[in-house]
């Protein structure tokens, strides 16, 4: 049913928990096209709080949610494993979606939500939120002036995760490569242009057991010859979100999560002009607003989130050989 220009936009919020409750905080104050009408999660108690001090109904089954008559729009804030069905209920409700990253557990999901999705036409943003992190944004516009990119190189910091569930590949999938990898997959493919081809991958555990917490990465890119190392690190206390871009002009060094970025020509070093932090999970529900109300295209979609979910499963593939070389599964049958 479309919704009248007037009208702020009801939204069924599936998940309120540690990552779930910043949607709900910046729809809530922060996004005024937008309003929090309807809240799942599997606390109820807490869930039931947190839809009272918003004015919201709490359903206690999602389906119910996706399902009201006056929630016109799902952002989807849970483990991947409820991905697919919950993309299903929505395509058939013909409601647009918001939907965390990684997309699925699986490749193969990734692609059937695709399908769902392109078959459906429902407005879909994915949540790869680096996108619209200002570091980001200024890196890739400052990288063209630099020339062709020779080598690249992208790492994430983080501490252990509190979440029981991410050490548990029944609900996960997998760790560090599928939860937090994916963004700096995506990142690689944001900032160059090109896909990627071929990876070598390698796995250790420092603090998980059944996951993995470390993980370092060679890729081959479609359409060009610059060398690509991707590695994270779960079992730190600092934060770190290394972009280091080595060009036929100059190097470009920046860090998404300390907020810098320095451009170096010979010893030569310059501070970029940055504008300030953006708050990510407030930007991409504006950006979700902009695309229900005036069809704006996101700066990610569903096929971002595949993409880097099937990267990740080769690099999975990749650990368990010993890091040998693995093809990338196209998108595309």
């Amino acid at each position: 049913m479309p919704i009248h220009a007037s009208a702020r936009i009801g939204v069924g919020l599936i998940g309120a928990g540690k990552h779930g409750q910043r949607y709900l905080k910046h729809i809530h104050e922060d996004v005024p096209e937008l309003r929090v009408w309807a809240l799942w999660r599997r606390d109820r108690k807490a869930g039931e709080a947190q839809a009272r001090a918003v004015g919201a109904t709490f359903h206690d089954d999602w389906r119910a949610l996706v399902a009201d008559p006056a929630v016109d729009a799902v952002v989807a804030a849970v483990p991947p494993s409820l991905h697919l069905p919950i993309v299903e209920e929505v395509a058939a409700a013909r409601k647009a979606l918001l939907i965390e990253k990684p997309l699925s557990t699986t490749g193969a999901n990734a692609r059937t939500i695709v399908r769902i999705v392109r078959r459906a036409g429902i407005p879909v943003l994915m949540a790869h939120t680096l996108r619209w992190n200002s570091v980001v944004r200024t890196v890739q516009g400052a990288l063209p002036a630099l020339g062709p990119l020779r080598a690249l190189v992208v790492n994430q910091r983080f501490e252990p995760s509190v979440l029981e569930w991410l050490d548990d590949p029944t609900l996960s999938g997998a760790g560090i490569i599928l939860h937090t990898g994916v963004h700096s997959f995506d990142l690689v493919r944001f900032l160059t242009g090109h896909e990627v081809l071929r990876v070598w991958c390698r796995t250790a555990q420092a603090n998980t057991r059944r996951t993995e917490d470390h993980f370092n990465a060679l890729f081959e890119l479609d359409g060009s010859g610059a060398q690509v190392a991707v590695n994270g690190s779960r079992a730190t206390r600092g934060r770190s979100g290394l972009v280091d871009a080595a060009c036929a002009e100059g190097q470009l060094l920046a860090d998404h999560q300390q907020h810098w970025a320095h451009t170096v020509v010979g010893l030569e070093r310059t501070p970029l002009g940055l504008p300030p932090p953006a708050m990510t999970v407030r930007e991409v529900a504006a950006a979700f607003a902009a695309l229900i109300r005036h069809g704006v295209e996101p700066p990610a979609r569903v096929e971002d989130g595949a993409r880097s979910v099937l990267i990740a499963e080769a690099c999975l593939r990749s650990a368990q050989r010993g890091g040998s070389g693995v093809d990338v599964e196209p998108l595309e049958p």
